[in-house]
């Protein structure tokens, strides 16, 4: 069985490995030089099953309304005024409610402890190594606010068999010894042993060559100029690189271009709820490793995660929807240095940090959208729209992704995951 997938990120590649592990003859498409060039590039670092949750939720209109006039707001909103961005808008409060948040929060977290248990799996066939660590994560909560609105999760983690603990500020220093220094200005943590911590694009490029041993090909630099399609089957795609064009053809198509997805798939039909939220992030070279976190903090009141790796600090976090701008916005830069000073002062050297910005593919109801596109192009598969969580849910989805083309049985639930569930 050959298999063109397109997208060369996290999600594509690990696409590729396991369709490769069930025998198909594998190519991936990307226009970049080389794989995890994108949002996949530097993203916050953590694998959070845990964490697993919705953007929206109870109370985030309210919230999102009073962010537009903080000076260090976790979201902000640039309105175009298009069709699209107010669709998207409007599915998303939607999705605002208990009920909902819920429910999308459930099927979130299994797929994402899933997604880990299977990277587990695949790093102890491989020996893959990506600056990988396992000591948790741990929520910190400045507000009584924040710690009565943790309940709901915990009720939620609870019900999936989510390891967690809650603790106090001492209990918060305990598992991360940097934070005794400013545990005066926390009233709690949430500890969640289970999750991990690694270089998404370090992973994404050792599990590429792997994946090239294993007879997958890879074309880069290769633009996709449109889809070919024949009798309601997508025959073919046509490219561009230096070459010029040509056709590539497979029985089974994978889309997996995160938030270009969506312009991809217009030419099908599809209007894929899959938006463009853009996130930065600051990466710090460690001075001083006892004033660093062992593992990844995330801050509850900016929304921002410190992860560390071997010898760097990855400062995460930030929400803008303001379409596919990519520029890098100062102020956004001052911020997740605010957040990195404030937690662990004398850590790392920000005067020497790179910063980044990449375009996150975000749902309406955060979950991702995994399995065939629609009964009229059966041959057309879909694995997008993971929002922040693409490292968290790789491994799981590229799984999943790969049973359901070899029909073989998930395992895991996936309708729920599926496309259609926008149709209803």
């Amino acid at each position: 069985m050959r298999v063109l997938v397109l997208g060369s990120g996290v999600i594509g590649v690990t696409s590729a490995y396991y369709l490769a592990l069930k025998g198909c003859d594998v190519t991936v498409v990307d226009r970049q030089p080389s794989v995890g060039l994108e949002t996949s590039f530097a993203n916050a670092g953590q694998i959070s099953p845990g964490y697993s949750a919705p953007w929206a939720g109870p109370g985030v209109p309210l919230k999102a309304f009073q962010w537009l006039f903080q000076r260090y707001a976790p979201l902000s909103m640039r309105p175009d005024l298009s069709r699209w961005q107010l669709q998207w808008m409007s599915q998303f409060l939607k999705n605002c409610s208990l009920e909902r948040y819920t429910l999308n929060k459930s099927r979130m977290v299994r797929l994402a402890e899933y997604s880990r248990d299977c990277l587990r799996e695949l790093r102890a066939d491989t020996g893959i190594q990506y600056e990988q660590r396992s000591r948790g994560t741990l929520q910190v909560f400045r507000t009584q606010k924040q710690l009565d609105v943790e309940f709901k999760d915990i009720t939620v983690l609870s019900e999936m068999g989510v390891p967690f603990q809650h603790v106090d500020p001492d209990g918060c220093a305990l598992i991360e010894p940097a934070l005794i220094h400013v545990k005066d200005q926390l009233l709690g943590g949430l500890h969640l042993p289970d999750d991990e911590t690694g270089d998404c694009q370090l992973f994404t490029t050792r599990l590429a060559a792997l994946a090239q041993t294993m007879g997958v090909k890879f074309r880069q630099e290769a633009t996709i100029n449109r889809l070919i399609t024949q009798q309601n089957l997508l025959s073919g795609v046509e490219i561009k690189t230096t070459h010029g064009v040509e056709n590539l053809d497979a029985d089974h198509y994978v889309v997996a271009l995160g938030s270009y997805s969506r312009e991809l798939m217009l030419s099908l039909g599809l209007n894929l709820p899959v938006y463009p939220v853009k996130g930065y992030s600051l990466t710090v070279p460690i001075i001083n490793g006892d004033a660093a976190p062992v593992s990844t903090v995330m801050d509850e009141t900016y929304k921002v995660a410190i992860t560390r790796f071997d010898q760097r600090i990855r400062v995460g976090g930030m929400a803008e929807l303001a379409g596919f701008d990519l520029t890098l916005n100062p102020r956004r830069r001052l911020t997740l240095e605010k957040m990195l000073r404030g937690l662990f002062p004398q850590a790392g050297d920000v005067s020497q940090a790179s910063f980044w910005t990449g375009l996150r593919p975000m749902t309406p109801d955060g979950t991702p959208i995994i399995g065939q596109a629609n009964s009229m192009y059966p041959n057309v598969w879909l694995n997008t729209g993971h929002g922040t969580l693409g490292w968290t849910m790789a491994c799981g989805s590229g799984q999943v992704l790969a049973d359901l083309i070899a029909q073989d049985k998930p395992a895991i639930e996936t309708s729920d995951l599926q496309y259609s569930r926008y149709k209803r």
